[in-house]
C-alpha cells in the first residue's frame, strides 16, 4: 500500500511539473499580451487588461496601472484606481488620493475604497454616501465595492438599496451579488435560487456568478446542477465558477466543448468562459487548448488566455 501510495504521489508530482512546465513555457507571450492590453487603444482591453494584472498579481505592471488613473476614459480609471487598492500598492497612496478629486464621481468612490484597502477606513463613509446616489450606475458601483470591502457592517445598507423603489434591476442584481459575497445565507433561497430555476439563460449565469460569491457548500451544490443546463454557455460558466472555488467538478464540461473544435477566434461568451476556466482547473489536457487560445486573432480571447497562463503561474 506505501508502495502504491508513493507511486501515486510521483505521478501526481510529474502531472503537476508537466503542467506548470506548460504554462512556464507561454508566460512570456502572455506576459506580452498582457502588457499590450494595458496599452491598447481599445478602452474596453485596457480595463480587462488592468483586472487580468490584478487577479495574477503582475506587480511589475504597476507602473503601467498607476499611468491609467489619468486614462482618458471612465472605465479604465475606475478599474486602474481599484486595482491599486486590491494590489495593496501603499507606496501608490499619493496616487490614489489624487482620484479622490476626478471629474467623474466614480472614479472617486474608487478612490474611498483603495483607500481603504490601504488601511484608511474613515473613507468607508464615501462609499455608503454614494449608496443613496440618484445616478444608478454610481450606487451600482458603490454596491460592488461595498461587496468587495469584505465588511459584514456593510450588509444592512445593502439591503436598503436592494429594498429602494428606485434602485433598477441593475442595481439590485449587483447588491445580491454582494450580499451573498459578504456571506449572508438568506441571499440562497430569497434570491439567487430563483435565478437558477428562472427560463432566462442570462438569469441562470447571474444565478450561478451569485452562488459562486455566496460559496457556501448549498451554493457549491447548487452550481453543480447548472452543469447540466440545456444551454452550453451556462454549463461552461457553473464550471469555471466552482473551478474559481477549487472545485473541478466542472472540468469534463469545458473539455467537451474543446472537444468541439471552437473557433478560438471569435470572442464569444462559451469561448471566453471555457479559456478562463482553463487557469483555476490547471489540468494537463485542458492547458494544451492555450497556445491555440493564446494565438487567437481575438485580443479578448488572447488576455483571457494570458490570464489562465499567470494564474497557474501565480
Amino acid at each position: 500500500m506505501i508502495l502504491i501510495a508513493l507511486l501515486a504521489a510521483g505521478c501526481a508530482q510529474t502531472t503537476s511539473a508537466r503542467k506548470t512546465t506548460h504554462s512556464q513555457s507561454l508566460k512570456p507571450h502572455a506576459k506580452t499580451i498582457l502588457l499590450s492590453g494595458l496599452k491598447s487603444k481599445d478602452a474596453r482591453l485596457r480595463s480587462a487588461a488592468i483586472e487580468i494584472a490584478v487577479d495574477t498579481n503582475q506587480k511589475d505592471m504597476l507602473p503601467q496601472i498607476i499611468e491609467l488613473t489619468t486614462d482618458s476614459t471612465v472605465p479604465v480609471r475606475f478599474a486602474a484606481t481599484i486595482a491599486l487598492g486590491n494590489m495593496q500598492c501603499f507606496s501608490c497612496e499619493k496616487t490614489v488620493r489624487k482620484s479622490l478629486n476626478d471629474p467623474d464621481v466614480n472614479v472617486r468612490i474608487a478612490a474611498a475604497y483603495s483607500l481603504v484597502k490601504l488601511n484608511q477606513p474613515q473613507f468607508t463613509e464615501r462609499l455608503r454616501a454614494a449608496a443613496k446616489n440618484s445616478d444608478q450606475t454610481v450606487r451600482a458601483n458603490a454596491a460592488l465595492l461595498m461587496g468587495k470591502l469584505d465588511n459584514p457592517d456593510n450588509i444592512e445598507l445593502l439591503y436598503t438599496i436592494l429594498q429602494a423603489r428606485d434602485s433598477t434591476d441593475k442595481v439590485r442584481l449587483q447588491t445580491v451579488e454582494s450580499i451573498a459575497r459578504l456571506g449572508d445565507e438568506r441571499m440562497y433561497r430569497s434570491k439567487l435560487w430563483a435565478l437558477l430555476i428562472s427560463k432566462f439563460a442570462d438569469d441562470r449565469v447571474i444565478g450561478i456568478r451569485g452562488m459562486g460569491a455566496l460559496n457556501t457548500l448549498d451554493s457549491q451544490n447548487a452550481i453543480i446542477t447548472m452543469l447540466q443546463d440545456d444551454i452550453v454557455e451556462v454549463r461552461l460558466v457553473a464550471a469555471e465558477q466552482l473551478a474559481r472555488l477549487g472545485n473541478k467538478r466542472g472540468e469534463e464540461q469545458v473539455y467537451t466543448y474543446f472537444q468541439t473544435h471552437p473557433d478560438l477566434n471569435k470572442a464569444g461568451m462559451a469561448n471566453q468562459t471555457a479559456v478562463m476556466a482553463i487557469g483555476p482547473l490547471n489540468s494537463g489536457r485542458l492547458n494544451r487548448q492555450l497556445q491555440d487560445a493564446i494565438d487567437s486573432q481575438s485580443p479578448y480571447i488572447q488576455l483571457l488566455a494570458a490570464r489562465s497562463v499567470l494564474l497557474q503561474l501565480k
